[in-house]
């Protein structure tokens, strides 16, 4: 039982965004688990582990597709904005389907969209945006996206444009 089955007043009120969700199109989609710690007083996943799962999905393709070196490499990816929107209640004990996609690639900036869903990937919970500027981890001044950092990110275009 997901934490929505659980009391049947949560997360029935459909809000503009939600109210005739299209199929997603995400280029690339990641399990996460909510943990017990993730629900807050009122019962329902913290607003902040909303953007924590976001951003271990981004950091996860980084680390693992683009090679990032977050620890000691030359290059790191500062976060410069972020948005969420949230449509619907998510909450201990349920797997969340984390869909990332890249809808623009700079110089030395990306913009990633992202959608969190009930694991059919039907019901959304959650969508929004991270921005990163690439930097030099010294100088923390904006550096080109090369190599298999932007093939990897090139990888998670979306196919719309």
């Amino acid at each position: 039982m997901n934490a929505a089955d659980q009391d049947p007043g949560r997360g029935t009120a459909p809000r503009p965004a939600d109210a005739a969700p299209a199929p997603p199109d995400h280029a690339h989609w990641q399990e996460i688990p909510t943990r017990w710690a993730d629900n807050d007083a009122y019962g329902h996943m913290n607003n902040t582990v909303h953007y924590a799962f976001m951003d271990t999905a981004i950091n996860t393709w980084l680390v693992e597709q683009g090679g990032l070196d977050y620890r000691e490499g030359p290059v790191i990816g500062m976060c410069v904005e972020s948005h969420c929107v949230y449509t619907a209640e998510a909450g201990f004990p349920e797997t969340l389907a984390v869909g990332l996609s890249v809808g623009h690639l700079g110089t030395s900036s990306v913009r990633y969209e992202l959608g969190l869903y009930r694991s059919d990937r039907r019901t959304r919970v959650a969508e929004g945006y991270f921005v990163h500027v690439f930097c030099d981890r010294r100088t923390r001044r904006p550096v080109p996206i090369e190599g298999r950092l932007r093939t990897a990110l090139e990888k998670l275009r979306r196919n719309d444009g």
